[in-house]
């Protein structure tokens, strides 16, 4: 069978269908079926039924909903004002402001979903309306947000990182343990990313509030407290072992609800409507997931990711050489799969190679996180592309380009990964498990 052939058809049949106005999820779906029709045997109607509604009925999968509904209560209540309210004395000195709320949200929010979408969506929620009223370029706003999401795959608790450390057969905590630096780096280059924009264009930034003493910026700092409340519940259910992601997401909800009622934003109104909201967020999402889920079984039946990962072990290249191909190699495949289905497919196949490479696997591990992190955020399959898409009723392309400074970014973090491997390496080797 000629890959190149398989993979063109796929391209063309995604791109055709997002140009009739289908779904996404229905795209993905439907680019999976004509895929199984023409290139196995297998009867693509049972395998797309049992596939959607495997992917649907997951557990793991609960905690998303929840979480998206712990957003959807913190953007209709004033906790999300008040967040603003509390960070904003804090970065209006730095170039960029308010805009680094996206980075410093998804980062911590990283810390409680473990989820690149849950982290996009409900860190969304609560910044994009308030940075558009504010005057922040929408642009900017959804390339940072786009970007920033992905800590959630990096900065454990990281459902990736448990998936590669069973494949792996490596140690699941150490992976964790190894991801903290590698998220904190990726962070502040985000967060130089827009203090350098912020300076080369000053007339696009809102201008800053008053300046305020030290004080009056603790005073300000108040309104964080029933916010960091709520993360530290979360946060502290997960690693106290109180509580799985799943329960954490609910509690999370519970403590987002009293709040609400202790401040007096909450009424029957404004919960119908997070409920609601959250609720048609969780469906696009859903269908989006279904859909990969399928066009992931599909492509395993075609035999794609195998004959590729096969290839490249075929061609005999030094270390750099060849965690660079691997690099394009797994860009290229999340064009088309999710994350988890990427490291399902291929770990089979190249950690033999890997190994033979003298390639440390926790270090490979994260290498594998950042690589995925990238195809969240490029077309046609970004899942953060997608989400953002829903929220703002953008399209698809003008996300991708806004989106484009982060993929670079992270391309030179894969590069500072590779030549100080230690940012990956040194805190499991030096901390007590």
């Amino acid at each position: 069978m000629n890959e190149l052939l398989v993979i063109t058809l796929l391209v063309v049949s995604i791109f055709a269908l997002l140009g009739c106005g289908v779904w996404v999820g229905l795209t993905l779906a439907g680019t999976a079926w004509i895929g199984m029709e023409i290139f196995s045997s297998r009867p693509a109607g049972d395998a797309m039924a049992v596939t959607i509604w495997g992917a649907s009925s997951s557990w793991t999968l609960t905690a998303l909903p929840l979480f998206l509904w712990m957003g959807e209560i913190l953007f209709r209540t004033r906790l999300s004002e008040d967040l603003f309210k509390g960070l904003a004395p804090w970065l209006n000195r730095l170039p960029g402001r308010l805009l680094h709320t996206n980075v410093i949200g998804c980062a911590i929010f990283a810390a409680v979903s473990g989820s690149s979408a849950a982290t996009c969506a409900t860190v969304g929620k609560m910044t994009i309306p308030e940075l558009k009223r504010r005057g922040y370029p929408e642009e900017k706003i959804l390339g940072t947000l786009s970007g920033a999401g992905t800590l959630g795959l990096l900065i454990p608790p990281s459902i990736i990182m448990i998936v590669y450390g069973v494949a792996a057969d490596v140690s699941i905590a150490k992976l964790f343990i190894a991801g903290i630096l590698p998220g904190l780096l990726l962070a502040v280059l985000f967060m130089g990313y827009i203090a350098w924009w912020a300076i080369r264009n000053p007339r696009d930034v809102p201008a800053a509030d008053p300046g305020l003493s030290f004080m009056e910026k603790l005073s300000r700092s108040r309104h964080l407290i029933p916010v960091m409340l709520l993360i530290g519940a979360v946060l502290g259910s997960i690693y106290t072992g109180i509580a799985t992601a799943t329960e954490a997401a609910a509690v999370g909800v519970v403590g987002a609800l009293i709040l609400s009622a202790l401040q007096g934003s909450l009424n029957r109104s404004t919960f119908m409507q997070s409920l609601l909201g959250a609720t048609r967020l969780y469906c696009m999402i859903a269908l989006i997931l279904a859909g990969a889920q399928f066009l992931t079984l599909a492509m395993g039946y075609i035999g794609l990711p195998r004959a590729l990962a096969e290839w490249i072990g075929s061609l005999g290249l030094s270390q750099f050489g060849l965690i660079l191909a691997l690099m394009v190699f797994f860009i290229v495949l999340g064009c088309f799969l999710d994350g988890i289905s990427i490291v399902v497919l291929t770990m089979g196949v190249l950690l033999p190679t890997v190994q033979a490479a003298g390639i440390d696997l926790i270090w490979f591990g994260i290498f594998i996180v950042f690589v995925v992190e990238m195809a969240q955020i490029t077309p046609p399959v970004g899942f953060n592309l997608f989400v953002l898409s829903g929220m703002s009723g953008r399209e698809l392309p003008y996300i991708a380009r806004a989106s484009l400074p982060m993929f670079f970014l992270m391309t030179v973090a894969v590069l500072l990964l590779y030549f100080v491997p230690g940012i990956a390496t040194w805190l499991p080797l030096h901390m007590t498990l």
